[in-house]
């Protein structure tokens, strides 16, 4: 248990900072998974406004520093990279 005021303002931010992060990966969790079905179902409209906001999703999280910079461009990649092969 923490012992200082510090310490114990820090153990109520990285609970709060935990839950928000656990929201954000569940989130882009599914935004994956629905951008993968529509890539499979080969509806490139569908694919392209799923990977939009897939991408968009992961910039957002990169911003707020649930994920890495270099993960977010490396998943943003992959997605510009299906989405122009359906095209």
């Amino acid at each position: 248990m923490a012992n200082t005021k510090s310490a114990i303002k820090a153990a109520r931010q990285a609970a709060r900072h935990a839950l928000r992060n656990k929201a954000t990966l569940t989130r882009l969790k599914t935004l994956h998974k629905k951008f993968e079905q529509a890539s499979k179902k080969g509806d490139a409209a569908e694919a392209r406004a799923a990977g939009i906001a897939y991408a968009s999703a992961v910039d957002k999280a990169s911003k707020k520093g649930v994920i890495h910079r270099n993960a977010a461009n490396h998943v943003k990649g992959h997605v510009s990279k299906a989405v122009l092969a359906k095209a």
